[in-house]
């Protein structure tokens, strides 16, 4: 770990009320004290912690900015470092010039996220606390903050350190009773251990089940709209978003390339695609339009399927019904508005999920917000204090620790010798302390915090 002391600006480099530059490190009050004039002329480091301090930027007897300073003493701060946040008018160069002061008085520019690298790596949060924060700055909806929070508060350190906890315990006993059979005794206790690996794998699992829910929550959901061209997708895209974001007219074919918005719907993120009209076409620019459509429909976590009810089906629909068959459709009978002439028998395999809509009048949008809901999130979203897991990389870790218990079940099962258990034991151990960062590769750190902000 670089012990330096670094420094950058803490809030976006744009105009606004304020701006902050934040120093940590071991010189951190040092540096601030070589520039920084204090009202009362008394120098920083003689202030208690977790105090303000009126004054201004000095540099080079010249008046850069009037600021606050707040002084925060290690290990009381963010970082476990001494740590100095300058609180100046928010302009771009006054900032710049505030922070090209403080670099040329010592301190080196920080890394994107190094202070929450600090703060992990001096002890201070788990690498799930760490990940939380960036989970905090981008979080699209109240229920991705609401468990991006929850997990800065330690709900998954604490559940992970229960269960590590409870491993090492057999882990030692085991090791104990092999290396001193007179004082500890094996006898019975493989069915006895049976009923604890087994009540981990359950705890395990009941993690692993909140995954899909929690990238639901998180990232959003992949959705794709398609159909037939002149079937009312792009207007759909409309009243979703509520704007005009696609182009729409009476003439066939508009939407050529590919659209994507972002749309929360009833607290649900829709990452959602409306594509060209999947048709057979000789125009080169459409038909690449109509082969993205297809590359999209592969990929999407739900199919909103198009159909205008005003007409009779045709083989394109039945294609396009083809296509997306075995996927999350959802079928949406549009111009609900008109005369019904479309004939649903014909289709009715590729989904249960059929709702009427009139994408011109906005009638049955809150009914297909409800079947997503139900789909994917089992009803109507409701936060609560449970542990959820929303990161891959957790997800992947908890994967590995559940089969390593049930490698332990086999060999309980098998009979095999007691070593055997503590192996396996020990492999999810230290897969469970790879999700709080118990044993993790530097790459893998670096990876993680090089998507922070600079500053944070």
């Amino acid at each position: 770990m670089n012990t330096d002391t670094i420094a950058a600006v803490a809030t976006a480099m744009a105009s606004s009320g304020i701006g902050i530059i934040r120093i940590s490190g071991e010189e951190a009050i040092e540096i601030a004290d070589r520039i920084f004039q204090p009202k009362n002329g008394r120098p920083l480091r003689e202030c208690a912690s977790h105090t303000i301090h009126y004054g201004y930027i000095i540099n080079q007897d010249e008046i850069v900015d009037e600021v606050l300073v707040l002084l925060m003493k290690a290990p009381n701060s963010y970082t476990k470092e001494d740590t100095i946040e300058i609180d100046c008018h928010g302009g771009i160069l006054v900032m710049k010039k505030i922070l090209e002061t403080v670099i040329c008085h010592g301190a080196r520019p920080a890394e994107p996220g190094e202070f929450t690298k600090r703060a992990f790596l001096n002890g201070r949060i788990d690498l799930t606390q760490a990940e939380s924060v960036i989970d905090i700055i981008n979080s699209k909806n109240e229920f991705a903050l609401k468990s991006s929070l929850n997990q800065l508060r330690g709900s998954i350190l604490n559940k992970i350190t229960a269960m590590r906890e409870q491993m090492i315990h057999e882990i030692a006993f085991i090791e104990s009773a092999l290396d001193d059979p007179e004082h500890y005794s094996l006898d019975g206790y493989s069915q006895q251990l049976g009923g604890i690996v087994s009540g981990l794998k359950s705890e395990i699992q009941h993690l692993l089940d909140t995954a899909d829910q929690g990238r639901v929550i998180k990232e959003g959901i992949h959705a794709v709209i398609v159909g037939k061209p002149n079937v009312g997708k792009s207007s759909l895209l409309n009243v979703l978003a509520g704007s005009n974001r696609a182009i729409v007219t009476e003439v066939a074919g508009t939407t050529r390339d590919i659209l994507e918005e972002q749309i929360n719907l009833n607290g649900i993120n829709l990452n959602i695609i409306d594509t060209a009209g999947i048709h057979e076409t000789e125009d080169l620019v459409e038909k690449i339009g109509v082969d993205k459509a297809k590359e999209y429909l592969e990929q999407a976590d739900l199919v909103l399927y198009v159909i205008d009810s005003s007409k009779s089906l045709s083989d394109e629909d039945y294609e396009i019904a083809k296509m997306v068959e075995g996927k999350n459709v959802i079928v949406l009978v549009n111009k609900s508005d008109l005369e019904q002439k479309a004939c649903l028998e014909h289709i009715a395999h590729v989904s249960q999920h059929v709702i009427s809509i009139s994408a011109k009048e906005g009638d049955g949008i809150e009914q297909l917000a409800d079947q997503i809901s139900t789909m994917f999130l089992h009803g109507k979203l409701d936060y609560n204090d449970e542990v959820m897991i929303t990161n891959i990389r957790h997800k992947n870790a908890l994967a590995r620790a559940s089969e390593s218990l049930k490698m332990v079940e086999e060999s309980i099962e098998n009979q095999m010798p007691e070593d055997f258990y503590s192996i396996d034991l020990m492999n999810a151990y230290e897969s469970l302390g790879k999700v709080i960062g118990e044993s993790v590769e530097d790459d893998l750190a670096d990876e993680i915090f090089s998507k922070f902000c600079m500053g944070k």
